[in-house]
Order: C-alpha cells, then sequence, then structure tokens
C-alpha cells in the first residue's frame, strides 16, 4: 500500500501550519509546551477560532457544522496541531457524545447540543464509571427509575475529568434491573446545575484536580433528555467508544514529545552536559518506534477511507500509542536528570518558580500522570486480550 502523502495533503499540511501559526495564542502554546494546564477560557477561545475556520469538528459532517475530512486528513491535521504546542479541544463533547447526538439525536437535541459543542458554549463531562464499575461498565448501579415525564435518577459517577469545568454530563444509568446487564441501561444528557448533583475533587499527588466522583441524589431528569430508545442505551455507547478508535494511536502527542526530548537535549548540551552513547541509542530506539506505529497508522486510516473494513487490529495502535508516550517521558526525565527530582512549582507552597530550567518543571508530574495512559480507554491487558481473540483467534 502506498502510504507517500499526495500534493493535496501537503498542501493542507502548510495550510494547517500557517494559519496554527497565526492564529494561535503563543503564551497558551507555551504553557502547553512546558506542562501547565491552560485554562478553561484558553481552550474555549482556541475552539472557537478553529470554528471560525470550520475546523472544529473535523470528523463531524458539513450539515451540522463539521469538516467532515478523511481519517488520513484527521490524522495529520492532529499532528500539526499538536506539533504546533496547541490546547486540545474538549473531546467529551467533540468525540464522544457529538457524534452520538448527530447519530441518534433527535432534531430538537442536535439544535440545542450541537451549535454549542462547536462555538464553545457547552462543555461536557463523562459519566460512565462508577465505584463497583470501572471497565465493567455493564454493572453499573445508578437507576433512573421512570417518574411521568421525567427519570429520577440516584448513584454516583467516579473518575470523572472535568466534573469540575462541565455545564453537563452524559451519563449511562439502569433504567431496567430486572433484565441482563446490557440490556437495562439508558444514555442521559443532563445539565450539571439541576438540584441533587454534587461534585467531589479527586486530587492526584502533586494536589492537582485532575478527577472528580459525581454525585446523584433524586436528580430529576426530562425524558427527552434521554439519547436514544429506553433500554438501549448500551447501543449508543458501544457507538460512542467506538467513534475515535481509528484515532487512538497518540502520534500525534508522542511526535509533539519528542521535539521536547530533542529541544531539552540541545539546551542541556549547551550547559555543558554530555549525554552518553546509551542515551543516544535509546532516543533512536523510540524514533524508530514512533515512525512504525504512524506508518501503521496511516495503514489502517487508509485502509478505512478507501471503504475497508477495520476490525479489532486498532488495538495494536491504543496499546502502542500509549506505551509509547511512557517510553518518551521516561526518557524525557533521564535527560533532565536530577532536575526532576525536586517538587514542582504548583507543589511547593513558596511560589518559586521552576528549579533549574523552565522546561524541567513538568517532566516528573507528566511522567506520572501518564502512567494512566495505558488503563484509560481500555486498559492494556484489556488490548491484549482483544488482540489475542479477536485478531490473533486464541
Amino acid at each position: 500500500m502506498e502510504l507517500a502523502l499526495n500534493d493535496a495533503d501537503i498542501a493542507f499540511q502548510s495550510e494547517v501550519r500557517a494559519y496554527v501559526a497565526a492564529n494561535l495564542d503563543k503564551k497558551v502554546s507555551e504553557k502547553v509546551r512546558l506542562g501547565y494546564g491552560v485554562e478553561k477560557s484558553e481552550t474555549d477561545e482556541w475552539t472557537r477560532i478553529l470554528n471560525r475556520k470550520g475546523w472544529a469538528a473535523p470528523h463531524w459532517p458539513v450539515e451540522v457544522g463539521g469538516a467532515q475530512w478523511s481519517a488520513v486528513r484527521r490524522h495529520l491535521f492532529d499532528i500539526e496541531l499538536r506539533s504546533a504546542h496547541a490546547p486540545e479541544l474538549q473531546g467529551f463533547g467533540f468525540s464522544m457524545v457529538g457524534p452520538a447526538i448527530i447519530k441518534y439525536g433527535s432534531d430538537e437535541q442536535k439544535n440545542k447540543y450541537l451549535p454549542k459543542i462547536l462555538n464553545a458554549e457547552m462543555s461536557w463531562c463523562q459519566g460512565y464509571s462508577e465505584p463497583q464499575a470501572g471497565s465493567d461498565l455493564a454493572s453499573l448501579r445508578t437507576t433512573a427509575t421512570s417518574d411521568g415525564d421525567n427519570y429520577v435518577v440516584n448513584g454516583s459517577k467516579i473518575w470523572t475529568s472535568a466534573a469540575e469545568l462541565a455545564d453537563h454530563i452524559f451519563v449511562l444509568v439502569k433504567t431496567d434491573t430486572d433484565v441482563k446487564p446490557q440490556l437495562g441501561i439508558s444514555f442521559l444528557l443532563i445539565d450539571m446545575e439541576t438540584p441533587g448533583i454534587t461534585v467531589e475533587p479527586l486530587l492526584a499527588f502533586n494536589g492537582v484536580r485532575l478527577w472528580n466522583q459525581v454525585f446523584f441524589d433524586d436528580v430529576v431528569v426530562p425524558k427527552t433528555n434521554r439519547l436514544g430508545e429506553e433500554n438501549k442505551g448500551w447501543t449508543v455507547a458501544k457507538n460512542l467508544l467506538g467513534n475515535e478508535r481509528l484515532q487512538v494511536s497518540r502520534v500525534a502527542e508522542n511526535r509533539r514529545i519528542l521535539g521536547n526530548i530533542f529541544t531539552i537535549t540541545r539546551e542541556e548540551q549547551k550547559r555543558g552536559i554530555a549525554f552518553d552513547d546509551t542515551f543516544w541509542q535509546k532516543l533512536s530506539a523510540l524514533e524508530i518506534r514512533l515512525e512504525a506505529l504512524d506508518a501503521t497508522a496511516l495503514r489502517y486510516l487508509s485502509k478505512f477511507d478507501a471503504g475497508g473494513s477495520i476490525g479489532a487490529e486498532v488495538s495494536m495502535l491504543k496499546l502502542k500509542g500509549s506505551q509509547l508516550v511512557q517510553a518518551m517521558d521516561s526518557l524525557m526525565f533521564e535527560a533532565i536528570a536530577l532536575y526532576g527530582l525536586p517538587l514542582d512549582s504548583r507543589m511547593r507552597a513558596d511560589g518559586t518558580g521552576a528549579i533549574g530550567s523552565d522546561y524541567s518543571d513538568m517532566v516528573a508530574s507528566r511522567m506520572y500522570h501518564h502512567r494512566g495512559y495505558t488503563i484509560a480507554g481500555g486498559s492494556s491487558e484489556v488490548q491484549h486480550n482483544i488482540i489475542a481473540q479477536a485478531v490473533l483467534g486464541l
């Protein structure tokens, strides 16, 4: 299969690169490069900038405001944005609930939600995992009891990223407890300002609020907020989880991190730091792994764009991509040496900045946070099982 980019794709890359260079706030880009979190207002503004160009939702159909690009073009777009250290858009809205609303929503729901997602006027979080139901989503216990035109929701969701910022949450709930688990689940869209919703923080080791637990206590939700049929929410959820399954290789993120490693090594060499042959061998090995991952991703994306069927093989992309991020992080940590040991500036109460160079400040925090990449979105163990059963027939 020919994986070389054609002239149109090369021109597209140049157009994206020029637009990003002209429109991305340099201060925001620098925060992303150094690993500091950006404000919601900054991400929202970048979303609106892309939306004015028609690029906020590359995979949505044109008729609902998307660009409807091919999978390969979306891959190239992602690489350009991440290489420029642009903030990530709100994935729960664009990549998850948005496509689900497009496929399963009523006209009223589409008109209500989609324009606001596109223009960063509405933000979402995901209510899937529970204390007793993490990877096994079908075992969830949050219930939605019918009460006339409404549901009354009780239960809790955990590991809910961005719940403290989101104004809406999409939730899997049990609407029938007398059938096999997957058949009794419904998919609800809930306003976070609804009475009875409480959000409690879950903190990372450095005190940063990365997740939340969301509690539902007699929360009244109109049945018009159900997406899809009652008790058929498992179908909606499976489709939602599969929408971006081709875009799970983390090639763009790995290219961004690799660029940071090269920057660090150059700067450290200027300071008189010498890296031995073993370090350069590790770096070369990571480059080779990344090129192999990118070629594999392009092969599947090209096949998909040509109308081919893509099965469970893409689990290899998720597995290898998340592992490569962790390997990149480890080498970056090695490159900054002793500057990786002190607390980062968000953990020190004295208000001082980075110890050493600015690029060293958040390396350790990122490395430990990215340990979750081989769990989130389907753990490596789950991916190995999928590959063994569905690809290798074991």
